[in-house]
């Protein structure tokens, strides 16, 4: 033992210095001059609001994708002291003192410049030169677009990262079990497979778009995994293993990942905020503050004599309560038919007193709470009564204003005709356990049924005209058998009703309640409603001044105009560095005749390049090509508003493979040697004009030095860019 300390203890390490200098100029490309324009910048004034709104920890809802973008954002914010204080309401408005704006800003940046030392390495990894993976490396580098994407409070140099470094993982995981040959399970082998599986989920909890790249790295694995199986050399156990293993990192593993993201979000945001209203009752209840401050305390089954408020569960295209007033249905609509003159009934989009109902058993003539209390359970007959007026809920074969294939809901008035009411209705509760389930607050989704008619009391979604307050149409729908939302309502307010009298009753229904019965939702049902929130809810299309088809991507047709300094004429461009762009699509174009022409030799038996060659060219083809189509054909079938940067991710991809199919051409097409100096003076010079150009288009994306109106126009190569130019 003590024979070891007579000899120094060494431990010695590879570095690779070109790793380490291509990871110091990418972070300097994007770090240098971060908190300039101190100004909000195009999408900004968008992610800023939910930056604020986590520092204040109050809920939000956004459409556009999941938490954790918007969660490392909010992290710079949180570590550079921002309390949330800012007025995000405008592009170009000056950012205040209490504003860290190079710690938001710090890491898309940083993200943005780990991008160049990870395609290094995943070329390297595909099996080809380090001449290959340096060209791939100095071309995202030089990359004007995704210079100005890094470098501001965006999401996309965050979703290129972790799609990045899934694929690198994964290449990794790939490569150390052809070389470690029976060697498998080992610290390496379950480092890189579970990094890939951490690295996807977190490309789908930045961005929608994420899923795609995982896809196809999962398509990939699968290819492998397939191609294991028929391995003879491994035991049924291995192979069994090796599947499960696969399962485990790259199927269990993200799914739990991305839940936790959700876990932390809503963990974070436990206050009520201004998206409350788009949540069920159940959900907002959850939450501190708002709903969960009047709802405090209030009894949990609803019982005969239960003064209630009953919101419908569609949402849209906005939250509404059943609700009434004492005003009537017109004698004869616009279209020349009659109504029935009745009190009118609508779904009122705000909290109001004339919203409160009073649940009556039909056999018993009191509207007070009896003792002890009687539940009402699926299947009851019941009576609403409208607590401010006293009329009864009723419905009747007339046609309903706006739709008039479903019938008129009004509370009845008693004209003396032969009218009568009609005001029974059965409730069913949709989401039972059981079939003698008690009716519940906010936890309940029920129908009410009326009998005599068996119409559904629904909301149309159709706003009524003026007469009735534009409020949203209710009526009897006899044609519907399902359970669609507009069909389903839940009690959101509730109290016991202790006042028999008209006059007591109107006050009693302004009054808090008393009785103390506390519920939250679970974390996977609330997980699951805010999924499907951001899944369906619809954000109105509108065409944007600088929206882009993707068509015009590919040959860089539109620019948008992130920022201007109106006195400098400085501003901030997303543009391309066109030679990049171009030649990206040109390799990808000779990617696909080499790859079909390979495969119809090799039908005819025809080997023009070594196995081992073919696989790693085909490997890149799937992660080049293959990336590039996931991240670009979706968008042509999406209907949303879509503007330039979008084409970022892909463009990383198509760039990745542009260096592969020059080194193809010069390793195995071109067979002379002066053809071999021909490519390579190509590459010089298209390496030299990449960056000519990034020098060129700079000052656009860094947003300085200002440039002259004449210097400004001679940048405009395009008509179609959108170059702001003062006039003189």
């Amino acid at each position: 033992m003590l024979g070891y300390l007579k000899h120094p203890v060494v431990v010695t390490a590879e570095v690779n210095l070109i790793l380490v200098a291509l990871a110091v100029v990418g972070l300097v490309s994007r770090l240098w001059g971060l908190t300039h324009p101190r100004a909000v910048v195009f999408d900004e004034v968008y992610y800023g609001q939910f930056i604020s709104l986590y520092m204040k920890q109050i809920f939000f809802l956004d459409d556009s994708g999941p938490p954790l973008g918007h969660m490392l954002l909010a992290l710079g914010g949180y570590l550079g002291g921002f309390d949330g204080n800012f007025l995000w309401n405008r592009i170009g408005a000056e950012y205040s003192s209490n504003v860290p704006v190079c710690f938001l800003r710090l890491l898309p940046a940083v993200a943005g410049g780990l991008c160049v030392p990870l395609v290094y390495q995943i070329v390297l990894e595909l099996r080809f030169s380090h001449s290959a993976a340096l060209g791939a490396a100095v071309l995202i580098l030089f990359e004007n677009s995704l210079i100005t994407q890094s470098r501001l409070m965006l999401l996309e140099s965050i979703l290129i990262f972790f799609s990045l470094l899934a694929v690198l993982s994964y290449l990794k995981f790939h490569n150390t079990q052809k070389t470690s040959s029976r060697s498998s399970f080992s610290v390496a082998y379950w480092f890189w497979l579970m990094l890939t599986g951490l690295a996807s989920a977190c490309a789908v909890g930045v961005k929608y778009m994420g899923l795609f790249t995982y896809l196809l790295l999962l398509a990939i694995a699968g290819v492998h995994t397939w191609h294991l199986i028929g391995n003879k050399a491994l035991s049924n156990t291995a192979v069994l293993c090796h599947v499960l293993a696969r399962g485990l990192a790259l199927l269990v593993t993200p799914v739990l990942i991305y839940l936790g993201f959700f876990y932390i979000h809503l963990a974070l945001l436990y206050r009520s905020g201004p998206h409350d209203q788009i949540m069920s009752s159940a959900f907002q209840a959850s939450l501190e503050g708002g709903l969960a401050r009047i709802t405090q305390g209030q009894p949990l089954e609803v019982v005969y004599g239960s003064q209630i408020t009953m919101r419908n569960v569609l949402s849209q295209p906005v939250p509404c309560w059943l609700h009434s007033h004492k005003n009537t249905y017109p004698v004869r609509y616009e279209d020349g038919r009659g109504s029935s003159h009745q009190q009118q009934v609508t779904c009122y989009p705000f909290k109001d007193v004339n919203n409160w109902w009073i649940v009556k058993n039909p056999g018993l003539p009191k509207l007070v709470v009896s003792n002890p209390p009687h539940p009402v359970h699926h299947g009851d007959i019941v009576q609403l009564v409208h607590g401010i007026t006293a009329r009864f809920l009723n419905t009747h074969d007339v046609a309903a204003p706006l739709t008039p294939y479903a019938q008129e809901v009004s509370c009845y008035i008693d004209y003396n005709v032969s009218m009568p009411s009609q005001n029974l209705w059965r409730l069913e509760i949709v989401n039972r356990e059981s079939d003698i389930e008690v009716w519940k607050t906010i936890v309940s989704e029920v129908k009410l049924v009326h009998v005599n008619t068996s119409a559904v009391l629904k909301v149309s979604g159709a706003s009524l005209p003026d007469w009735g307050y534009r409020q949203m149409e209710i009526v009897g729908d006899k044609q519907s058998t399902s359970s669609h939302p507009s069909l389903i309502w839940t009690v959101e307010e509730h109290r016991y009703g202790k006042s028999q009298e008209q006059k007591e009753r109107e006050l009693e229904l302004q009054s808090p309640t008393q009785v103390d019965i506390s519920r939250n939702l679970s974390f996977l049902a609330r997980f699951l409603e805010l999924q499907w929130k951001m899944l369906t809810l619809k954000s109105e299309h509108t065409e944007h001044k600088y929206s882009s088809s993707p068509v015009d991507w590919i040959t860089m047709d539109s620019s948008i105009a992130y920022w201007l300094q109106p006195s400098s004429g400085a501003q901030i461009q997303l543009l391309g560095n066109v030679v990049i762009w171009y030649a990206a699509s040109t390799g990808m174009l000779l990617y696909v005749v080499l790859f079909l022409w390979y495969l119809l030799r090799r039908r005819r038996m025809i080997y023009d390049i070594p196995e081992g060659c073919w696989r790693s060219w085909a490997l890149a083809g799937a992660l080049g090509l293959g990336g590039w189509a996931v991240n670009y054909l979706p968008f042509f079938l999406m209907e949303k508003t879509l503007f330039l940067y979008h084409y970022l991710p892909a463009l990383t991809f198509q760039i990745l493979l542009l260096p592969i199919v020059l080194q193809h051409l010069h390793d195995y097409v071109l067979r002379t040697e002066a053809l071999k100096q021909i490519l390579s003076a190509l590459v010089v010079a298209g390496l030299s004009s990449v960056f000519l150009v990034y020098r060129t288009l700079s000052p656009l994306s860094y947003g300085q030095p200002a440039l002259s109106a004449a210097e400004l126009q001679e940048l405009r190569w395009r008509d179609s860019w959108d170059i702001l130019v003062r006039k003189q």
